[in-house]
């Protein structure tokens, strides 16, 4: 094991179990509906996540992404939404968006993402996490599906970073508190 890393919270077994388990959720619930589903992942650390949902939800589907930020390259939310890669659609009116996203905190990035595309004029707006953190909420905001919920620890692996590091581990684990804390 990576000697940042405490301990391995989310094996690659579990988190194949999870996206089969969403992703069959996600299938019951958009079959059948006139409007068009939309995979709106948010970069860079819902890529893995998302890649493994397209590959098991068993329905059309479009995708697309934005790039958001609450946090730069700190451990902690600053609670100011940054878009620095917006959605451009004309037909969102017609459109389901399901948001994609690697992990909910303070649930700021996600409530103020979440209200925008509703103003932009989307149809539906979901959100599909892979981890949620109740216990970081600052503001009430609950994900339409969740892969598991975890305690306050700091995470990286499977998309999820630390000043960009990690992001390649096929697991989540726990990063090490003096690694970012210097």
């Amino acid at each position: 094991m990576n000697q940042d890393l405490k301990a391995i919270l989310v094996d690659e077994d579990e988190i194949q179990q999870i996206v089969k388990r969403i992703s069959k959720q996600i299938t019951d619930d958009y079959k059948g509906r006139d409007t068009k589903l939309l995979l709106l992942g948010i970069l860079k650390g819902s890529v893995v996540f998302m890649a493994d949902l397209m590959r098991n939800i068993d329905l059309p589907f479009e995708i697309d992404f934005m790039k958001v930020s609450s946090y730069g390259a700190g451990s902690k939310s600053s609670g100011n939404l940054k878009i620095t890669l917006d959605i451009k659609r004309d037909d969102l009116s017609n459109i389901d968006i399901l948001i994609v996203e690697d992990i909910i905190d303070s649930g700021r990035t996600l409530s103020n993402l979440t209200q925008y595309l509703k103003e932009k004029g989307a149809n539906s707006v979901s959100t599909v996490t892979l981890l949620d953190k109740p216990s970081r909420r600052e503001v009430e905001y609950n994900a339409t599906y969740t892969g598991k919920t975890i305690p306050d620890e700091f995470v990286v692996g499977y998309g999820l970073d630390y000043a960009e590091n990690y992001r390649y581990l096929p697991y989540v684990a726990i990063l090490k508190s003096e690694v970012y804390s210097k």
